[in-house]
């Protein structure tokens, strides 16, 4: 059957275009969209399918996913713009502005090691729920009173919830908005993007209904040793949760990011030229720089057991999860949905969905457009 896509697509994208109408056809997609932006103009937009599990509502152009923790890669663009405003710089810890962390563990951790899932605190300890991190401040004060499961700056692992929670009360001590504020006041009121923290009521009729893999996330790893434990079931999520009133009401930016693939595209296409979406400049090249280079050393990420490289809210592309160039970075969401900026190609390119798959790395949704994207731009 012939997949009905809408959108925007040049015939120099034909074999994206392809490739995204065989995600449909071949491998079990039931919504999604693509978008790419070069150097502030929109390429490629396309959307296709339903979003919902029914399959009588068809996907529309501002039709927001939760993209899980492909939003972390927009906490990191948050940042930067903050260091960008001389509001605070990448080494500035985080004891200076939140007492908690004043302790002789935790007060060495940065900004940026927090960015780059250095600080040792991955999630929480003990019984947890979703319920638990549905009060920012509550749950940001139980992570801030931990204590590391190594110390800060020594290794490094992916903090899958906890990252996000600890930024967003860390940007409301220092400047008094919380990063589901920030984001509706810089991105979507500001800038007219299809993104946001949570949801607010009115836009719920734009939301794609979640359908959850046949594997949860722990199953992607296997047997889980303590700081894994930590970091995937501390707490454990539903993937039907983003359905749900209280998620959608949360602020819980490594996770809970409702945005469409223009959207994220252009806020990537930023990071990857001159830092201006709609006209309008957000960065410079020298915080571009500083908030893209690498902070972890090498080694294992302690969650993933995987050479990773983090950067300040981005993965770096060691292992070529965003096409061939070295200097591409982004971040990816549980289920498939990713975003990332190639200076080399001066793009930033978006992929969102509403079937979660079920790979940690390597999609073939994913891996599909990548090498059709690729392909064209050669």
């Amino acid at each position: 059957m012939t997949t009905d896509i809408k959108g925007l697509c040049p015939p120099a994208f034909t074999n994206l275009k392809r490739a995204f109408a065989q995600n449909f056809e071949q491998l079990g997609e039931v919504g999604a969209a693509i978008s790419l932006v070069q150097n502030g103009e929109v390429l490629v937009d396309l959307y296709a399918g339903q979003r919902d599990v029914e399959k009588q509502l068809p996907w529309q152009a501002d039709t927001r996913a939760n993209v899980w923790s492909t939003t972390k890669g927009v906490v990191g663009i948050c940042f930067a713009i903050l260091v960008d405003r001389g509001v605070l710089s990448y080494e500035t810890k985080l004891a200076e502005y939140w007492p908690a962390f004043k302790t002789e563990d935790k007060q060495h951790i940065t900004l940026a090691m927090l960015l780059s899932h250095q600080a040792g605190l991955v999630g929480m300890r003990g019984d947890c729920s979703a319920e638990d991190i549905y009060s920012r401040q509550q749950a940001a004060e139980r992570l801030a009173t931990m204590q590391p499961f190594w110390p800060p700056g020594e290794a490094f692992g992916y903090h899958a919830i906890s990252a996000g929670i600890m930024a967003s009360e860390f940007m409301f001590r220092v400047c008094g908005r919380s990063i589901k504020q920030f984001v509706a006041e810089e991105f979507e009121q500001a800038l007219g993007l299809d993104i946001s923290i949570g949801l607010t009521p009115e836009n719920y009729s734009c939301a794609a209904t979640m359908i959850g893999p046949s594997k949860g996330a722990a199953d992607l790893i296997g047997d889980l040793n303590e700081i894994q434990h930590a970091s995937i079931n501390g707490p454990a999520l539903e993937p039907t949760l983003p359905n749900s009133d209280a998620w959608r009401q949360a602020d819980i930016p490594s996770a809970n990011g409702f945005a469409t693939a223009t959207a994220l595209a252009k806020l990537f296409d930023a990071m990857a030229n001159e830092g201006c979406v709609e006209d309008k400049k957000l960065l410079s090249a020298a915080t571009i720089a500083q908030a893209t280079a690498r902070q972890t050393p090498d080694g294992l990420d302690q969650v993933f057991q995987m050479p990773v490289q983090w950067a300040c809210g981005f993965l770096k592309n060691s292992v070529q999860v965003y096409g061939p160039s070295a200097n591409a970075f982004g971040h990816s969401g549980w289920g498939g949905s990713f975003a990332f900026a190639d200076p080399d190609q001066g793009i930033g390119f978006a992929y969102t969905m509403n079937r979660m798959g079920t790979e940690l790395i390597g999609d073939p949704r994913n891996m599909a457009l990548l090498q059709a994207l690729y392909l064209d731009l050669s």
